[in-house]
Parts: structure tokens; C-alpha cells; sequence
């Protein structure tokens, strides 16, 4: 097994969805192979307006070859995690991966180019550390999430190991969408702050995590604690444009008030932060009682 980097496009030319499932051609299918059963990291290429930063990771847990295309594969994912800190391949001189660097200084643009390549295990745990926001895993690595909780302290114990744990998760995701959607509630505008500057915003699931649904603000939503308790259950969905609908023979008459006066959820400008058809589809088939 190996560790991976998988270039990943805003808007790819394959059948994509990074947090479910990664295309590739067959030139690829040895290096993937090798990253089975390890982790990778998606690297978000300067094409297409793309961060040009690592910003997410995942567990590679299969490869299936493409029943449509020919000489085409995909890796299947579990356990995304998108990262609250996006990391740049490089800080002025300092390259997170070694390889990228040719002696003079200057891009090793060969293996750059390659959508999927391997990574040494100690610069996969630099850039997740990096991408976490947390240099200290004794100390307290997240903001707490609500207004009135207290603190939660990160134990002392490997990094994957906190990676794969639901509170850690939860933290994690909860930063991406509070600030891809600026601490607002994607369908009603509200910004709720504390005195010390929490806010009431919840990041929401679009499909659930009981139902596999992945740690990706594609999968997520910024809401009001009412809002979101709607939503979850089905009393409010969204379609693929953002157009909130509502059941109404269970939606309460005062929730108008409540709602954009536009009746469209405000998605994030970055199309990597929007929310994916795939999921929001799931949630309108499967939850939405309308």
C-alpha cells in the first residue's frame, strides 16, 4: 500500500464524484492500485479556477473497471474529509512534497502533470496536519461548534486515528461550511454571533452520514438550528438551482417570513464549495415529504 495524490478538476472531464468515486484512465490503473487500502490526498489543479491547493483526503477502498468506457477505471473512496485549510503545494521555498522540486528550485512539471501519483507517508501527514489547522493534537485543534457547549480537547492519539473519529469529523466539517457560507444560513440569511464570536449557524448534511452521505461541503449546508431542523426532516428541500421547496401540509405559514425572499438557498461563489446535484437529488428523493 501507498499514500496518493489524486488531481482532482472543479469541473472534471470524467465521470467524477471525488467523495464517492475518482475516473481514470488506464495510463494511472498501477499507481491506484498501489494506493488501495491507504490514504490519498486530492490535489485541486490551477485549471478551471481550482484553489491550486491539496483539499481533501480519503480512503481508497476499490478499484472497478468502467463497464462504459473503455480502458477507464474507477477508485472508489471512503472516509473524505475535506480540509478546513486548503494547503498550497508550495510557501514561497518550502515544496510539501519533495518530489516537486528539481534541484534549481524550479516545478518538476513531469510529475506535476500526473493525475495520480505517490507520496511519501511523512509529507501525507505534513500537509494533513497543515490542511487540519492543528500542530498540537494535545491541545484543543477546533473552535468549539455552538454557543453554549464547552471545549472539546483532542486526545493525544495518531492522526489517522482522529481522522476516522465522528466528533473529530464533525469539527472538521463544521469549519469548511461555516466558512464557505460565511456563518449565514444558506436559506434564510440569518447570522447569529455570540459574545465570543461563535456562531449560531449549524453545518448541515445534505445526505446523511447514516446513509453514507460524505464530510464535503458539496454535502453540506450552512442553517439555522430551525432551519436545519426542518430540512432533516423533510420539510424543506432544495433543487439543483437552489429553489427551496417546501411541504406544505406540514411547513408552519410563519416559515415564509423565515425564508430568502427570493425563495433560492445563497450557495457559495466557488463552485467546488456549492453543493453537488448527486446529494441534494438523494435528499429530495429520499427525505423530502412535499
Amino acid at each position: 500500500m501507498a499514500k496518493g495524490v489524486f488531481v482532482c478538476r472543479v469541473e472534471a472531464d470524467y465521470d467524477d464524484i471525488p467523495e464517492i468515486r475518482y475516473h481514470f484512465p488506464s495510463t494511472y490503473l498501477r499507481a491506484a492500485e498501489g494506493c488501495v487500502g491507504d490514504w490519498i490526498l486530492y490535489y485541486e489543479p490551477r485549471r478551471n479556477r481550482g484553489r491550486q491547493c491539496y483539499v481533501a483526503t480519503a480512503r481508497v477502498a476499490r478499484i472497478e473497471r468502467d463497464p462504459r468506457v473503455a480502458r477507464h477505471y474507477y477508485a472508489f473512496v471512503d472516509d473524505y474529509l475535506e480540509l478546513p485549510e486548503p494547503v498550497p503545494f508550495r510557501e514561497g521555498d518550502i515544496f510539501y512534497e519533495s518530489a516537486l522540486r528539481r534541484p534549481d528550485g524550479s516545478v518538476n512539471l513531469g510529475l506535476f502533470q500526473r493525475s495520480i501519483h505517490h507520496i511519501p507517508d511523512h509529507e501525507y501527514e505534513l500537509i494533513l496536519r497543515r490542511g487540519l489547522g492543528a500542530p498540537d493534537w494535545g491541545g484543543e485543534p477546533f473552535a468549539e461548534d455552538s454557543l453554549d457547549e464547552a471545549p472539546v480537547v483532542a486526545e493525544a492519539r495518531p492522526l489517522i486515528e482522529q481522522v476516522l473519529r465522528r466528533p473529530f469529523r464533525d469539527r472538521a466539517f463544521s469549519r469548511v461550511i461555516r466558512a464557505a457560507y460565511g456563518s449565514a444560513c444558506a436559506l434564510t440569511d440569518l447570522r447569529l454571533v455570540n459574545g465570543s464570536g461563535l456562531p449560531e449557524v449549524e453545518a448541515a448534511h445534505i445526505r446523511s452520514v447514516e446513509a453514507g452521505g460524505p464530510d464535503s461541503p458539496r454535502n453540506g449546508l450552512a442553517l439555522s438550528r430551525t432551519v436545519h431542523w426542518l430540512f432533516d426532516r423533510g420539510v424543506l428541500t432544495l433543487e439543483d438551482d437552489g429553489r427551496i421547496l417546501r411541504a406544505d401540509r406540514l411547513a408552519p405559514p410563519e416559515l415564509n417570513r423565515l425564508l430568502r425572499p427570493d425563495g433560492y438557498a445563497r450557495f457559495p461563489e466557488n463552485t467546488a464549495l456549492k453543493p453537488h446535484r448527486e446529494f441534494l437529488r438523494w435528499h429530495r428523493e429520499t427525505l423530502f415529504r412535499g
